[in-house]
């Protein structure tokens, strides 16, 4: 049942975790008691009633129209991931995962909704080894059958939506069917990256999808349609998540898989046994504010983490134009990253010490370790309670992911990450969509020399640890204040905590909090885009041992989010370093 959020003590919030959803109603009979909303402009940035905020237009006007039409928060989310994997399937798309974050207005809970990945049943943990006994190059791992989970991100949302839809499922599909029958320009990052060096893009698959009759790839501006993809639509429209897990579409991902080169072992049983998963949310506190995000195996724990850590500084005191503060943010950032990497995993496989690594006495002795001025070497991952002895990790985690999210007209709310993986997923498609390669996410060195087990192991039916985080923010009592979130490989982690960082103790508005240059320390290095860093501020971090380098080694930011004002008006932000928006009435 469904637990209200009440006003807290510093001490009482600590213990703090959100109740799950409302209880699932028909969504159609929801949908014919609910008038359309009244006709009201819509205008980027601000908005009275309800917003959304994406990485491409398309998907965004989508989520509007839904949303005008009277549709809850989950339902525009499911025309927003429809249309985002037809206009931006380097990123996710139907064959892909997800982890979405949901705030319920009229209960004051949060829920979490775990649409991630699953391997096959057959897969051992030493999956991406060859016939020589080595572990298998990254690129060709990725571009195997072996690397494809079973997709998770489209039950998910099924899952959710009959918890909190107020529209029928199956008219939430109409932009994307148009879309896909008549066509749409082609964005400039679909084009840019149809066109671009990675492997994917270079496929059997991904040539024949993207070649033009006069034997020339796809460019930005062109009108391209995928008919293919408007079928698949359609039948998930009418049969739900088994248009996509059985059936003739579930059949051809299955016969894609199970071809070469290096075959994998899917099966149409792991498909139809696919479940997504709903819990509470994990909350912690931060200053005055509550920030709930999916548990394990999401990025949700590795960012409260850091979040816990900055609120044993004085990060609040020294904002983004000053040295000290990104001195803190860096430092407070490699202690996320050595101790997500060594623990983190698929719980239902593996012990994960979330309460340990969050346990306030841990955070205090692990924030000591922050020199006041002047960075040491990499800190070593610490042992929080519950900890076990767990081998180094070796996770090579790669990009092709996007962010967004929804609040609707009642004060709901969808925080909402989605993937395909790396771009375009392994190359390799089935009805109209690419396949993820979610698989890759595991670790390829299954134990240490001396048999100690990686957290992050491969293992049939396991869900890969992920740096996905959907985060929303409350206040003390259990209001909306804000939703944020970011693709970005492992970058994702230190993506959030800028922006969370930004808008909940610099005091940033959203947008500003999400166009503060990107900073990624984790081990012995500190990636960064150098070039927005005011000189004096690089200057003032190379005095403290912290020595910005260009690059990140992953995937650039691509932030949305949406605040709630004092006065009600809703301001969204989008990340400049893509395409979206934030739109809204």
């Amino acid at each position: 049942m469904p637990v209200r959020y009440r006003l807290l003590s510093l001490a009482a919030v600590a213990a703090l975790l959100a109740g799950c959803g409302a209880t699932a109603r028909a969504p159609s009979a929801i949908a014919s008691a609910v008038p359309p909303l009244a006709a009201a402009p819509v205008t980027d940035g601000l908005a009275a009633h309800a917003m959304v905020a994406a990485a491409n237009p398309m998907a965004v006007d989508a989520g509007v129209a839904v949303l005008r039409r009277g549709g809850s928060a989950v339902d525009a989310a499911v025309a927003v991931q429809a249309v985002l994997g037809l206009v931006e399937p380097q990123s996710s798309g139907l064959g892909g995962g997800a982890f979405m974050t949901y705030y319920d207005a009229r209960t004051r809970t949060v829920s979490a909704y775990d649409g991630r990945e699953t391997a096959p049943a057959a897969a051992t943990p030493r999956l991406f080894f060859g016939d020589d006994g080595k572990p298998l190059g990254r690129t060709a791992a990725i571009l195997s059958g072996r690397s494809t989970g079973v997709p998770g991100a489209v039950a998910m949302l099924a899952m959710a939506q009959a918890d909190h839809g107020k529209l029928a499922w199956r008219d939430l599909f109409v932009d994307a069917e148009r879309l896909a029958d008549q066509g749409f320009t082609v964005p400039q990052r679909l084009g840019q990256s149809a066109n671009g060096r990675a492997a994917q893009a270079q496929t059997a698959d991904a040539i024949a999808y993207f070649t033009k009759p006069d034997g020339t790839r796809i460019q930005p501006g062109d009108r391209f349609r995928n008919p293919a993809y408007a079928d698949t639509v359609r039948r998930i429209a009418a049969e739900g998540p088994k248009g996509l897990l059985e059936g003739p579409v579930a059949e051809a991902i299955v016969a894609r898989v199970r071809q070469g080169p290096l075959p994998g072992a899917l099966t149409m049983a792991d498909m139809k046994a696919y479940r997504p998963k709903k819990s509470a949310a994990l909350c912690r506190p931060f200053r005055i504010y509550v920030v709930c995000t999916p548990p394990a195996p999401s990025g949700g724990p590795a960012v409260l983490q850091g979040l816990g850590l900055l609120d044993r500084t004085a990060i609040a005191d020294h904002g983004p134009a000053d040295p000290q503060g990104w001195y803190l943010f860096s430092q407070a950032s490699r202690l996320m990253y050595a101790d997500r990497d060594r623990y983190m995993g698929d719980p239902a496989f593996v012990d994960v010490p979330t309460e340990g690594l969050l346990d306030p006495a841990y955070l205090d002795q692990r924030v000591k370790l922050i020199a006041p001025d002047m960075a040491g070497p990499p800190p070593p991952p610490g042992r929080p309670k519950g900890a076990g002895i767990r081998a180094p990790d070796r996770t090579q985690e790669v990009a092709g992911t996007t962010h967004f999210v929804v609040v609707d007209a009642a004060g709901n709310v969808v925080s909402m990450t989605t993937t395909v993986e790396s771009i375009f997923g392994s190359g390799r498609m089935a009805a109209g969509f690419f396949l993820n390669n979610q698989l890759t996410d595991f670790s390829f060195q299954p134990t240490t020399e001396d048999g100690v087990p990686a957290a992050n192991a491969v293992a049939g039916g396991k869900r890969p640890r992920s740096s996905m985080a959907p985060a929303i923010v409350l206040d003390r009592q259990g209001r909306f204040v804000a939703a944020v979130g970011s693709p970005g490989g492992p970058s994702i982690l230190a993506y959030n905590l800028k922006a969370l960082t930004g808008v909940l103790a610099w005091g940033l508005p959203m947008q500003q909090a999400l166009d503060l240059p990107n900073l990624i320390a984790g081990g012995f290095g500190y990636a960064a885009e150098v070039e927005k860093f005011p000189p004096a501020v690089a200057a003032g971090l190379a005095s403290k041992g912290v020595a910005l380098r260009a690059g990140y080694g992953a995937e650039g930011s691509g932030l949305h989010g949406v605040q709630r004002l004092p006065d009600g008006t809703l301001r969204g932000g989008a990340d400049g370093r893509r395409e979206g928006v934030a739109r809204g009435f």
